[in-house]
C-alpha cells in the first residue's frame, strides 16, 4: 500500500490554549469546514466531536485529548485537488489539572495553534502551555478568538502575546471593526479584505479593503513587512529600495522563519460566529510545517546506549513513540502513537524497547476523535492508534525489532493534591483496583498509593477536578461505588542543612547473626534536583556487593519522611565509611543500616516541609477589590501585581495550595457571582513553623 498524501502535504497540529479561550470550538468548526463533521457541534449545547467523554459534555471542557484526521485545501488553491492537504489535529485541554493531556501532546506534535481570548489575552494557562511548546520546539500560530465579545480587543491581547509570550508574534491579518460590529478579516499579506458569507460562514468573499481601514492596514502591513525582510539580507535591500515584494517571497520567508520559531504570525477571528477560521487553516497550510521539515529524530541505541538518527522518511528504519494510552470501551486498551520514520504494516512485531519485549499488531486506526478506521499501514508523520498491546506506556519507544532505538521519553509534573477512596462494598473492592489501575496506565500525573494496614487507598493528582473526574469516571466507566475522603494537599520534605550519621544494626538471634554498619553525610539539594547517592568507600571498609542495599535501604526510606511521614526530595547522601563482619554481615542488613543512618542525618540537618504554592489570577468587577485583595491575603497569598482590563480589576498572586480549597464557592459569594479566577502550580515552598506543627500533630493523629 503506498502513502495517500507526500509527506510535505501532512501536518500534525495541536490545538492549545487557557480554559475558555474557545479551543473546542475552533476545532469544531475546522471538522465541520474540513467535512469530517456535517453539523457543527457546540459545546455550550453539549454536541461536540472532539469533546465526547459524559465528563466533558456535563462541563463544557476538554479533558482528555482528542486526536483526528481531516483534509483541507487551501482557499486560494481554487478547489484545486494538487492542494489538497492531510492535517492531523489534536484538541488539548485548556484546565490546569490536565495539564498532562498538553505536555504529551507538545512531545509529539509538529505544529500547534494557540487560541487567545479576544477580550483576556494572555491568561495564567496560556503561559504554561506556551512554555511547554517552547521546551520542545514546537513552531506556532497566535488565533486571536472571540473578537464579537463586548470587550474584545485585538490590539490588546497582541499586545499581551508580545508582552508576555514572545516579542517576536506578528500580525498578519487585522479584523474589520469589533465586539457587535466585526464583519471580517483584513489579510496584510495580500492586503484583502475577506468576508463569511452564509448560515456557518462557508462562503468567503474576497474583495478590496474598505477605505476607512486602509491607513491602518498600511501601518500593520509596514510593520509586518520590517520583521519579515529581516531574516533576509536581499529582501530587506528591495523593501528599503522602496520595490513591492512579491507575497510569494514574503509568504516563503514568513514560513522558514517560523519553523525556527525566530517569528510567530498571529490571526484573529470568531469561530463562534463562523469569522475566520478558514484562514487559521491557511495559516496551518502556509507556516506549520511538515514531518519532513522536522529535524531528525535521536534516540539512543538500548545496549550500548550510542546515538542514533532516524530522518523523517518512510524508507528508514520504523520508529514511533507511544504518547497517550486509552481504555477505549469498544476495543479495549487503544494506544496512540507519533510515526517518526519508516513505515509498518498491521500483522508485522513491533518492539517496545522502553519495556525489552514485542508485540505482534492485530489492528492500526486511524482516529476522528471517538470513530475510527482501520488501516493496513501507517506511514512516517502519521499519528494513529494500536489495539490491545499488553503491556506500552505513555513515552514507550515502538520501533522495528531489528533497529531498536529509544526516543526521548515525557516527564510529567508531580501530583500536588491527594485523596482517600474506599469501595462502598466488598464486591466493589476488586472492581475499584483494577479500575484505577486502568485510569492510572491512561493517565501518568494520576499516582495511586495503598496503606496496607488501614486497607485504603490513596489516590494523588494535579487539582480537586482531577480527582473528582477520576472518581466519577471509576462510577460510570467501571461501574465502581466509593467513598470519598476530603482533599489533601501532597507535601513533601526535604532538608535545610548538612549532617553526618551513623547507622549501627546488630542481631544475634541464636545461629547467624546480622551485622552492617555505616557512615553517612546528608546534604540539601537545590530545589528540583532529586535524589543523588554517591558511594565514596575507600579500602573496601564496606564490600561492593553490599553497596546497592544501603542505597536501596535509604531510596525505601526516602518516600516516608522524618518530620510527618511525606515524600523526602532533593537530597544527596554520600556513603563514605562503615565496617562489617565476615560471617554475619548480609544484604539485609547493611539496607537497613543504612535507613537507620539516613533518618537520623536528616533529623540532625534542619527538617523542613514543603507545600505547593499556587499562581492564582483573580478577575473581579472594581468595587471588590479591597475584599479579595484582603482575602488572599488572609490566606497566607502574596498579591504580586494588578492590572487594569476595561471594568474588572485582574489580581495575579501566588497562594499555598493548602489555603485554596472551596475557593471558587468562596469567590462567588464574595463578588455575588461575578468574579472568577484561574490557578496554575508554580512551585514548592517551605510552610512557616506555626503550619508545620499543625501539619505534624494532624499526621499523628
Amino acid at each position: 500500500m503506498a502513502r495517500e498524501y507526500p509527506i510535505e502535504k501532512v501536518r500534525d497540529i495541536g490545538i492549545i490554549a487557557h480554559i475558555d479561550a474557545g479551543k473546542t470550538t475552533v476545532s469544531e468548526r475546522i471538522l465541520f469546514y474540513t467535512g469530517v463533521a456535517h453539523k457543527i457541534g457546540e459545546v455550550h449545547e453539549g454536541s461536540t466531536v472532539m469533546d465526547w467523554m459524559e465528563q466533558e459534555r456535563e462541563r463544557g471542557i476538554t479533558i482528555t485529548s482528542a486526536a483526528t484526521t481531516c483534509f483541507w485545501t487551501p482557499t486560494y488553491a481554487n478547489g484545486d485537488k494538487a492542494f489538497i492537504h492531510r492535517i492531523n489535529l489534536i484538541d488539548t485541554p485548556g484546565h490546569i489539572d490536565f495539564t498532562v493531556e498538553v505536555k504529551r501532546s507538545m512531545r509529539v506534535l509538529d505544529g500547534a495553534v494557540v487560541v487567545f481570548d479576544g477580550v483576556s489575552g494572555v491568561e495564567p494557562q496560556s503561559e504554561t502551555n506556551w512554555h511547554y511548546a517552547d521546551d520542545y520546539h514546537v513552531p506556532r500560530i497566535c488565533f486571536i478568538n472571540k473578537l464579537d465579545r463586548m470587550g474584545a480587543s485585538f490590539e490588546n491581547s497582541f499586545k499581551s502575546i508580545l508582552e508576555k509570550l514572545n516579542p517576536n508574534a506578528v500580525a498578519i491579518q487585522i479584523p474589520m471593526g469589533t465586539e457587535g460590529d466585526f464583519n471580517g478579516i483584513i489579510d496584510l499579506i495580500k492586503m484583502k479584505a475577506y468576508y463569511f458569507d452564509g448560515e456557518r460562514g462557508e462562503k468567503i468573499r474576497e474583495e478590496e479593503i474598505p477605505a476607512e481601514y486602509l491607513e491602518e492596514a498600511k501601518t500593520h502591513r509596514k510593520a509586518l513587512l520590517e520583521r519579515v525582510v529581516e531574516q533576509d539580507d536581499a529582501m530587506m535591500t528591495d523593501f528599503f529600495d522602496g520595490k513591492e515584494i512579491p507575497i510569494e517571497k514574503i509568504k516563503s520567508t514568513l514560513r522558514k522563519a517560523c519553523l525556527e520559531i525566530k517569528l510567530i504570525p498571529v490571526v484573529t477571528g470568531s469561530a463562534l460566529k463562523n469569522k475566520g477560521v478558514q484562514l487559521v487553516l491557511d495559516a496551518v497550510i502556509d507556516y506549520l510545517p511538515s514531518p519532513a521539515d522536522i529535524p531528525k529524530t535521536i534516540g539512543h541505541d538500548p545496549e550500548t546506549d550510542a546515538e542514533i538518527e532516524r530522518r523523517p522518511l518512510d524508507t528508514e528504519p520504523f520508529s514511533s513513540l507511544a504518547f497517550k494510552v486509552a481504555a477505549d470501551p469498544f476495543v479495549g486498551s487503544l494506544t496512540y502513537f507519533r510515526v517518526y520514520s519508516g513505515s509498518f504494516k498491521k500483522g508485522n512485531y513491533l518492539l517496545n524497547t522502553t519495556k525489552g519485549n514485542k508485540e505482534r499488531i492485530g489492528r492500526i486506526l486511524r482516529m476522528h476523535a471517538n470513530h475510527r478506521e482501520d488501516v493496513d499501514e501507517i506511514f512516517t508523520g502519521e499519528i494513529g492508534g494500536l489495539v490491545g498491546l499488553k503491556d506500552t506506556t505513555t513515552g514507550d519507544t515502538l520501533c522495528d525489532p531489528e533497529h531498536p532505538i529509544v526516543l526521548e521519553k515525557i516527564d510529567f509534573p508531580e501530583p500536588v493534591i491527594s485523596l482517600r477512596v474506599e469501595p462502598k462494598t466488598k464486591a466493589d473492592q476488586e472492581k475499584m483496583g483494577m479500575a484505577l489501575r486502568r485510569l492510572a496506565e491512561e493517565d501518568p500525573t494520576l499516582r495511586l498509593s495503598g496503606n496496607s494496614e488501614t486497607g485504603e487507598t490513596i489516590i494523588a493528582g494535579m487539582g480537586e477536578l482531577h480527582l473528582e473526574i477520576t472518581v466519577d469516571r471509576m462510577k460510570r466507566e467501571f461501574g465502581v461505588e466509593a467513598n470519598v475522603g476530603r482533599p489533601q494537599v501532597a507535601y513533601r520534605e526535604t532538608i535545610r542543612g548538612n549532617a553526618e550519621a551513623e547507622g549501627k544494626y546488630i542481631r544475634q538471634s541464636g545461629g547467624r547473626g546480622q551485622y552492617g554498619h555505616v557512615w553517612l553525610k546528608v546534604e540539601s539539594q537545590d530545589t528540583g534536583a532529586g535524589f543523588e547517592f554517591v558511594d565514596a568507600i575507600k579500602g573496601g571498609s564496606i564490600p561492593k556487593e553490599f553497596i546497592p542495599a544501603v542505597e536501596k535501604g535509604i531510596k525505601e526510606t526516602l518516600e516516608n519522611g522524618v518530620l510527618a511521614g511525606y515524600p523526602m526530595v532533593d537530597i544527596k547522601v554520600t556513603l563514605f565509611d562503615g565496617s562489617f563482619h565476615e560471617v554475619d554481615s548480609g544484604e539485609a542488613a547493611f539496607k537497613i543500616a543504612g535507613s537507620m543512618a539516613f533518618k537520623e542525618g536528616c533529623r540532625n540537618a534542619k527538617p523542613v516541609i514543603l507545600e505547593p504554592i499556587m499562581s492564582i489570577q483573580v478577575t473581579v468587577p472594581t468595587e471588590f477589590m479591597g475584599d479579595i485583595t484582603g482575602d488572599i491575603s488572609s490566606k497566607r497569598g502574596l498579591i504580586e501585581s494588578i492590572e487594569d482590563k476595561m471594568n474588572v480589576k485582574v489580581v495575579n498572586g501566588k497562594v499555598p495550595l493548602a489555603e485554596m480549597f472551596g475557593y471558587a464557592t468562596n469567590l462567588r459569594s464574595i463578588t455575588q457571582g461575578r468574579g472568577h479566577f484561574s490557578m496554575t502550580f508554580s512551585n514548592y515552598e517551605a510552610v512557616p513553623s506555626s503550619v508545620a506543627e499543625k501539619i505534624i500533630e494532624g499526621k499523628k493523629k
